[in-house]
């Protein structure tokens, strides 16, 4: 193929377009940091699941936040409580727009938008044992790497890790 026929490079600079539940996702992230909580999205804490941000606070705390941006994809959620028992504290995170009496009362709520949030309810506390958090830190943190590695190398291929 003649050089002026390839495809341009992507633009180092560019992002792909975010979607809704990502958008909240990076509000929550930048709130969280205030709290002293690192956070990495996306992570699978067990075979058929996949949270939306994971937290990780100072003392080794480990909070869920799961993303909803509308009343269609909280229903569609039927997972959401398999992932209890691989946190300390559970939280929806939605828009001001949504219907928060949709959601259990027995679980966290964070207002947010792409930009920020703003925990409205605290989740209560349900300590993992010392096993599970040892082997979730340790997942957070090779899932972390993994991100930082593909960030550092776009080209190199993860898949399968």
């Amino acid at each position: 193929m003649p050089d002026d026929l390839a495809p341009a490079p992507p633009d180092p600079g560019s992002r792909p377009e975010l979607k809704p539940g990502q958008i909240l996702a990076r509000g929550v992230c930048r709130h969280l940091l205030t709290h002293d909580f690192v956070t990495v999205e996306e992570l699978t804490p067990d075979r058929g699941l996949r949270v939306d941000v994971m937290a990780l606070g100072r003392k080794g705390e480990v909070w869920v936040v799961e993303c909803k941006s509308s009343r269609a994809d909280y229903r569609s959620d039927h997972k959401w409580q398999n992932y209890l028992p691989f946190c300390d504290r559970f939280f929806w995170a939605v828009d001001e727009d949504f219907p928060v009496e949709l959601l259990p009362e027995e679980t966290g709520l964070i207002l947010a938008d792409g930009y920020g949030a703003e925990i409205v309810r605290m989740a209560p506390e349900q300590k993992m044992p010392p096993a599970r958090r040892k082997a979730m830190v340790a997942k957070f943190a090779r899932h972390a790497a993994l991100r930082a590695q593909a960030a550092r190398d776009p080209g190199l291929s993860l898949s399968g890790w």
